[in-house]
């Protein structure tokens, strides 16, 4: 199928759908709320990853001053960033997995 093709079977996919001649495909998915992190909570995850805070700062893609700030406990992480952080609680090596960090 070329693309062409593809996106004429989706309008069509949505036409029928929009007169009742098909249903909509779903499935079961869960997914873990967003955590939230305390400023000690996120250090301790950057402490455990063996990162300082330049470092961490550069694998979270934030300045050093706003991790200064989290740790601090003035600001707090975004919902990406804290996603970021849940994962790397769960996996301190996960940097080095994905070669993000040598």
């Amino acid at each position: 199928m070329n693309v062409y093709e593809g996106i004429m079977q989706g309008l069509q996919e949505a036409v029928d759908y929009n007169e009742g001649r098909i249903k909509a495909r779903t499935r079961d998915v869960y997914i873990d709320p967003v955590p939230k992190f305390k400023a000690e909570e996120i250090k301790k995850i950057r402490t455990d990853s063996g990162m300082t805070q330049v470092i961490f700062a550069g694998f979270m893609g934030v300045s050093p001053k706003t991790i200064e700030s989290w740790e601090a406990g003035r600001n707090f992480p975004s919902g990406p960033a804290s996603r970021i952080l849940s994962m790397l609680k769960s996996d301190p090596e996960l940097p080095a997995k994905y070669h993000i960090i040598a």
